[in-house]
C-alpha cells in the first residue's frame, strides 16, 4: 500500500487556514492550480458527497467521487477518494494544528494499491505540493479575505 504526507507551515490562525480549506466558495481558489480539480457540492459535513471535477485526460474522465467521513473542525476533515469508477476508494485527511506563529497542516493521501496506486500516488504528490506552496499560500495570503 502506498501514501503520502506533505507538512507545510502557515503564519496564519487556524481557524483562518480551516476556512480556506473548507469553505466552499474558497476551496476552488486553491484546488484548481495545475491539474486540481474544481469541487462540486462540498460541504465540510459528515455523510455530504461530492466531486472533484477536472480536465480530462486519455484514460481518465477528470471526476473524482468522494464523501466526508470526520470532521473535527478546526484539525481535521477525513474524505474517501475514487478517482475510477468502480476502484476502491482512498483516503485523504487534512490535519491541523497551532504552533508558534501560526498553523501546521499536514496533508495526507493513504490506501493506494498496486502498481497504478504507486504511480497514482507519485503524481498527486507532485501536484498536492504545488498546490500547498503556491496556491493555498497566495489565498491565505489575500488581504482581501475576511478575518
Amino acid at each position: 500500500m502506498s501514501e503520502f504526507r506533505i507538512t507545510r507551515d502557515y503564519p496564519h490562525p487556524i481557524e483562518r487556514v480551516w476556512r480556506v480549506l473548507t469553505d466552499p466558495e474558497l476551496v476552488p481558489r486553491w484546488t484548481t492550480t495545475g491539474q486540481g480539480g474544481r469541487p462540486e457540492g462540498f460541504a465540510p459535513v459528515v455523510g455530504t458527497k461530492f466531486r472533484f471535477i477536472a480536465k480530462p485526460v486519455a484514460g481518465w474522465r477528470g471526476i473524482v467521487d468522494c464523501e466526508v467521513l470526520e470532521v473535527d473542525a478546526p484539525a481535521l476533515l477525513r474524505y474517501s477518494w475514487v478517482g475510477d469508477e468502480g476502484a476502491a476508494p482512498s483516503f485523504v485527511a487534512y490535519r491541523l494544528r497551532t504552533i508558534a506563529g501560526g498553523t501546521r497542516f499536514t496533508w495526507e493521501h493513504t490506501g493506494f494499491t498496486g502498481v497504478g496506486g504507486f504511480f497514482m500516488g507519485r503524481l498527486l504528490r507532485s501536484v498536492r505540493a504545488k498546490m500547498l506552496t503556491v496556491a493555498l499560500p497566495a489565498v491565505l495570503d489575500d488581504p482581501g479575505l475576511p478575518a
